[in-house]
């Protein structure tokens, strides 16, 4: 068994509980890509044909904010994890956000063809595709909910919990951009979470 097949057995069993004999259904649609540091998983205005597994490496999405030109980020995704713009990779719409790789990255992709393919099998991916859909909204719901109801703060330790070490792998800004605060109140968040943590 070789490396891809481990990594989404895994993966794909826990996620899905989908069995070996549904991974090796599916294991000539998937195709190992690296991205370099700063290239692009999907662009604004193009359609995201693509669903992937990250293997090594964090990328953020983003959008540019029409009348400010800033930069806006709204999700972090990284090891373990699936990363597609969901709306459009639905639709084959062209998406609103770009997709950029924050350092070096592996990934494990399949197109939306192909998955449509896989989902006419008699196996358990129509299982997977129902809970893709439930995880990226639940996404999508609870980001929206993050800035209605927790603090920045709050915000910042799920960020750490959900991607370890992500301070010491993407820039200040970037993360400030994500909590939706500035540079100086991050410092002072992060100021605040250690003091917390010596106190244990």
């Amino acid at each position: 068994m070789n490396d891809k097949q481990e990594f989404l057995n895994k993966v794909l069993g826990n996620f899905a509980d989908l069995n070996k004999t549904d991974v090796a259904v599916s294991l000539t649609f998937w195709q190992t890509r690296h991205i370099k540091k700063g290239d692009f998983f999907n662009m604004q205005s193009f359609v995201c044909t693509d669903l992937a597994l990250i293997i090594k490496g964090v990328f953020r999405v983003y959008f540019i904010h029409p009348k400010t030109h800033d930069e806006r980020n709204m999700y972090f995704f990284s090891e373990g994890q699936f990363l597609v713009s969901f709306r459009s990779f639905i639709t084959q719409y062209p998406c609103y956000y770009f997709i950029q790789a924050m350092e070096d990255a592996e990934l494990l992709s399949i197109s939306y063809s192909n998955l449509q393919y896989l989902y006419g099998t008699p196996t358990g991916w129509e299982k997977f595709g129902r809970l893709i859909a439930e995880l990226f909204f639940n996404y999508s719901q609870s980001r929206t909910e993050e800035f209605l109801f927790n603090t920045p703060e709050e915000r910042y330790l799920k960020m750490i919990r959900e991607h370890p070490n992500i301070i010491n792998r993407v820039p200040a800004y970037h993360i400030s951009s994500y909590l939706g605060i500035k540079n100086p109140s991050l410092t002072r968040i992060k100021k605040r979470v250690q003091q917390q943590e010596e106190q244990r």
